[in-house]
C-alpha cells in the first residue's frame, strides 16, 4: 500500500513531464489558473512591470493570465510552454488579439535573442521543473537563459508555493547577480476577510522578483 504521501510525490512527479502536460491538456481544454488568479498579484506586477514593457510568460499553461494582463493593457505578452498541445489550443483561442503570441519553447532552453524581454512572468513554472528529472540542473537552465533574456534592468516574477529557504537556494547566485525580494500572497481559499498569517506556509503563496543588479535579498 502507498500512502497519501507517495501518490502526491508520484503524482508530482509528473509535472515535470511534456506528456503528462500534453495528455492533461487534450482531456481537459477548459482554461485553469495554478496558485494564484491574475487578480491575486495584480498590484504586485504592477509595482514591477509597465504597461509598455516587453513580457514573456513561461509556462502559460491554458491560464487566463496572459489575457488578463492584455486587457488591463500590457499591450506585449510573447507566452511559451513546453506542451504543443496546449500552444496549438491558445493560438487558436486567442487569434483576434495579435499582441499575444503562443510558441512551443522548453524555458530551459530559450529561442529568442538576448534581451529581448523587459520582463518575465513564470506562475507555477518553477514548481514544475522542480518536479523533474534533474530538476537541480534544470532549474539552473531556467534562470540562466531566463537572464540571458531579460534586458539590463529586466525583472524575472515568480510565483511559487516554495518557502524561502529552499527557493532562494536557486536563485541568490552570483552567476545572476540578481535583487530578490520576498513577497507573499495569501491564498485564494483563505478568507478574504480572515487576516492572513504570512508565517503559516500553508495558507500564502509567494512572490519572488528578480531583478538584474546587485545580488541581495529583501522580504516584504
Amino acid at each position: 500500500y502507498e500512502g497519501p504521501r507517495a501518490l502526491r510525490l508520484a503524482t508530482m512527479a509528473q509535472y515535470g513531464k511534456t506528456a503528462y502536460w500534453d495528455e492533461r491538456y487534450t482531456k481537459d481544454p477548459e482554461p485553469f489558473d495554478w496558485y494564484q488568479r491574475y487578480s491575486g498579484i495584480r498590484d504586485l506586477i504592477a509595482q514591477y512591470i509597465k504597461k509598455e514593457d516587453n513580457v514573456l510568460v513561461a509556462g502559460c499553461g491554458n491560464s487566463r493570465l496572459s489575457e488578463d494582463l492584455y486587457e488591463d493593457g500590457y499591450n506585449s505578452c510573447a507566452n511559451i510552454d513546453i506542451s504543443r498541445v496546449v500552444i496549438d489550443q491558445m493560438t487558436e483561442k486567442y487569434k483576434e488579439k495579435p499582441a499575444l503570441t503562443w510558441q512551443q519553447m522548453n524555458v530551459c532552453s530559450l529561442e529568442f535573442p538576448d534581451e529581448s524581454f523587459d520582463a518575465v512572468i513564470a506562475k507555477a513554472t518553477m514548481d514544475a521543473v522542480l518536479c523533474g528529472e534533474g530538476s537541480t540542473a534544470n532549474i539552473a537552465k531556467m534562470c540562466a537563459e531566463v537572464s540571458r533574456v531579460l534586458n539590463g534592468s529586466g525583472v524575472f516574477f515568480i510565483v511559487s508555493y516554495g518557502v524561502p529557504d529552499n527557493r532562494l537556494n536557486y536563485l541568490e547566485n552570483d552567476d545572476y547577480a540578481w535583487t530578490v525580494t520576498v513577497h507573499t500572497v495569501p491564498k485564494p481559499t483563505v478568507s478574504a476577510t480572515a487576516v492572513p498569517d504570512t508565517k503559516d506556509a500553508n495558507s500564502v503563496h509567494y512572490v519572488y522578483v528578480c531583478q538584474k543588479g546587485s545580488g541581495q535579498q529583501t522580504t516584504e
